[in-house]
């Protein structure tokens, strides 16, 4: 009879507690899937006296991380706390070193010292598993490490951060500002009080930073992802997208160029009928393009404490078995470096919001500037306001909304069309653009 796997937790909030209860209560599941028991045997948290809804008694309380770390004791040390540095880094880093296997789902660390510590895992025997860090349910890691490891992928793309995309759903469906639809996400805990990381992009960049890694064998380089946030985003951008055929999430994008991998986070239209554009309110999806085969598109939860300790549980059930698969994919030493592409070179098509002036020649300006840059319009919508006032008096003047659908061309391209527009003071204000990802 093999041995249970003894494993430690390092962390007992909700993702923590749930891990604990599901393996005391799935245990004959597990075994029979994994070919051993599975066993909490030590725990640390912060507060030994809080109440967490599950039954402790039995297993061992160690004074900190890097104790439980170091307990010969465990096997599999599981890392629960967050944070892109100690005690989670240093901790989980001497557990590698002493051959323990690792379970994290701490997306910041691995986006930071993700090498490092594969390097430790590498060296030293155990396992580094870290399905939970991006997407927590959707098992969209083993698709790329494994499910896909024989297939070139040329695009991985996605809805990685549910708090945007809620933001975005409630903005379309209800017609509201950014800030309102923000501060209903923070009151039904979706945001957090300072809610930059999320609403600025860069959660979803430290996760796009390791799928890039994962999809193409590339260093995880959070640096190297182009980061763009949603406050920008307007009710009228909705509208106007929806009308033309689109809507618009916060994707990360991670894509093969002919001049290397483009990395980027921002505001995109998407075609509504395209498998992502269905993805509404808190959900997650990822899109994965590879040779040969048609998108595989997988949908799920992206948050909460079910669905994260669902995969730690799935991670951990591979350590059980036996499973030692490269935490990247390859050997750390055949990962190539990468670099920020500078989006001035990105290719595509774009939405343009102009508030154009009611000026004599203001459309044939602002054609002519397009021209210039050999920028062709699939469509263009005009919306002319009521020349009334309510109480039937002419209005005076006012710019009039111009929206641009344009057919593929270069960022530098419209960004060059645009300085000259407003130089020739055509324009009121700053145009909105967003750029287009076709299916």
């Amino acid at each position: 009879m093999v041995a249970p796997l003894k494993v430690g937790i390092a962390g007992l909030g909700t993702v923590g507690a749930e891990v604990v209860r599901l393996i005391e209560a799935q245990g004959s599941t597990l075994t029979a899937r994994s070919g051993r028991g599975i066993k909490v045997v030590a725990v640390t948290a912060r507060s030994k006296a809080k109440k967490r809804g599950v039954d402790l008694r039995g297993i061992d309380w160690a004074n900190s991380p890097q104790a439980l770390a170091e307990d010969p004791n465990i096997d599999c040390f599981v890392e629960l706390m967050g944070g892109a540095g100690d005690p989670a880094f240093s901790a989980i880093e001497t557990a590698l070193k002493a051959g323990k296997s690792v379970v994290t789902a701490n997306k910041a660390l691995i986006a930071k010292h993700g090498l490092r510590l594969a390097t430790a895992a590498e060296k030293h025997g155990g396992a580094l598993n870290f399905e939970a860090a991006v997407g927590a349910a959707i098992p969209v890691i083993k698709t790329l490490r494994e499910g896909l490891a024989g297939t070139s992928i040329n695009r991985v793309y996605g809805i990685l951060n549910g708090t945007c995309n809620y933001i975005l759903t409630r903005m379309e469906q209800e017609g509201l500002p950014f800030a309102e639809c923000l501060t209903d996400a923070q009151r039904l805990g979706y945001a957090e009080a300072n809610p930059s990381f999320d609403v600025d992009g860069h959660d979803t960049a430290q996760k796009l930073a390791i799928l890039a890694s994962l999809a193409f064998g590339t260093k995880v380089a959070q640096s190297a992802v182009y980061v763009e946030g949603i406050s920008s985003i307007k009710p009228e951008d909705l509208r106007a997208a929806e009308e033309l055929g689109y809507r618009v999430k916060l994707l990360g994008v991670a894509v093969r160029t002919a001049k290397g991998i483009e990395q980027r986070v921002h505001p995109t239209m998407v075609p509504k009928s395209s498998s992502i554009a269905q993805v509404m309110g808190v959900t997650n999806a990822v899109t994965v393009d590879g040779e040969g085969i048609p998108p595989i598109t997988l949908v799920g939860p992206g948050a909460g404490g079910a669905a994260t300790a669902s995969a730690v549980l799935a991670d951990i059930a591979d350590v059980a078995r036996g499973i030692r698969a490269k935490p990247f994919g390859r050997p750390v030493d055949k990962l190539r470096a990468t670099s920020k592409a500078p989006m001035e070179r990105h290719e595509g098509g774009y939405y343009i919001r102009l508030m154009a002036r009611d000026l004599a020649g203001t459309a044939a300006t602002i054609a002519k500037r397009l021209a210039e840059q050999k920028i062709s319009l699939e469509s263009i919508v005009q919306r002319h306001p009521d020349g009334v006032d309510i109480n039937g008096t002419a209005k005076k003047p006012s710019p009039v909304p111009v929206i641009l659908i344009t057919y593929a061309t270069s960022e530098d391209a419209v960004y060059r069309a645009l300085e000259k527009v407003q130089r020739d003071k055509v324009i009121s204000g700053r145009p909105q653009v967003i750029r287009i990802e076709k299916n």
